[in-house]
């Protein structure tokens, strides 16, 4: 089987989520055109990338079949639009995170992308309706929100556009799932999408039991990296409800009212702000000084870890269908 799909990739902006994107696809075996308005940005990406890709190789984490250098060859950089995206079969929007900036970017597309060709942004937090409204070609549009970072973390948040057609959600599914990342579809837009509100409670909570001195900043971490996070790794909450029981009915007669109870004491939200901000940082900052040398280190370590990580996944193969 030839591992080269057929079709051509674009990604928008070469920063770390485009480049990270670019790895992914020819990972999978897409041609991938990177664009990007300065020639000097995306030859420093595509460097960047190729020595991503090398040392990958070299400790045994490269996705996919093909080799470093055959992956390599299947990116390439553009700084005009038009020419970029002739031919593409999808494309990827990775600039900031700014409003006007992005629906700049999508006004240029809907003016040169042909009627089969789909467009999805990688935002985190702005809305379909905020972006594609308006869009001769918005039937094609949707949010396809990867987790920082794309090429170690395999979730995509597909979110629609109340426009979209259903066939361009399914088409980006099956694409997500021909690269090896892990697609979900929102059935419709709700601010945060769903992993932020998920991680926004979290972080909620985390911020006021240790404001309220319950517990250390660091203690907290290691509540949910040595706890929660254990189990989470490889299930959800519902199902790890439905496990810690006899099934998720069960959970629910024994646990709702301890549950309800505890949630009546949850405060108000945080302003992230104060002393509590200061005291985390503090904690933070102890191990991990806020310079770019520390915290690209202990990225990199992160990353690392993920990689393992999602090789024992791998290898554990927990999916419902193999039960």
């Amino acid at each position: 089987m030839n591992p080269i799909q057929e079709g051509r990739v674009v990604i928008v902006g070469s920063g770390l989520i485009g480049c990270s994107w670019a790895m992914v696809f020819a990972s999978g075996g897409f041609e991938v055109k990177l664009y990007d308005i300065m020639e000097e940005q995306v030859v420093k990406a595509l460097e960047k990338i190729g020595k991503q890709l090398k040392e990958l190789e070299k400790t045994g984490m490269l996705k996919g079949s093909l080799k470093a250098d055959q992956q390599l060859a299947l990116i390439s950089c553009s700084t005009d639009l038009k020419a970029a995206v002739e031919g593409a079969v999808y494309i990827q929007e990775c600039t900031p995170e700014n409003l006007e900036l992005k629906k700049k970017i999508f006004g240029e597309l809907d003016n040169i992308v042909s009627n089969d060709v789909i467009l999805s942004s990688s935002t985190s937090c702005l809305l379909p309706t905020k972006l594609f409204t308006g869009l001769k070609h918005v039937k094609q549009c949707l949010v396809a929100h990867p987790v920082n970072p794309p090429y170690y973390v395999p979730l995509v948040e597909l979110v629609p556009h109340p426009q979209t057609d259903p066939s361009t959600v399914d088409i980006t599914y099956a694409l997500m799932k021909k690269i090896g990342q892990s697609p979900v579809k929102l059935t419709k837009e709700i601010d945060g999408f769903a992993l932020n509100r998920l991680q926004y409670a979290i972080i909620s909570e985390s911020w006021r039991l240790v404001g309220d001195g319950v517990i250390s900043p660091d203690d907290l971490d290691l509540v949910m990296s040595d706890g929660l996070g254990m189990r989470y790794a490889f299930m959800g909450p519902l199902e790890t409800m439905h496990l810690n029981a006899e099934g998720l009915l069960n959970y629910c007669e024994r646990y709702r009212e301890g549950i309800i109870h505890v949630l009546k004491t949850f405060g108000p939200i945080p302003d992230f702000a104060g002393e509590t901000e200061q005291k985390i940082n503090k904690a933070m900052c102890k191990e991990i000084p806020a310079d770019p040398e520390h915290l690209n280190a202990r990225s990199h370590w992160r990353d690392e870890c993920l990689l393992r990580l999602a090789k024992v996944k791998k290898e554990m193969k927990f999916g419902k269908h193999h039960l």
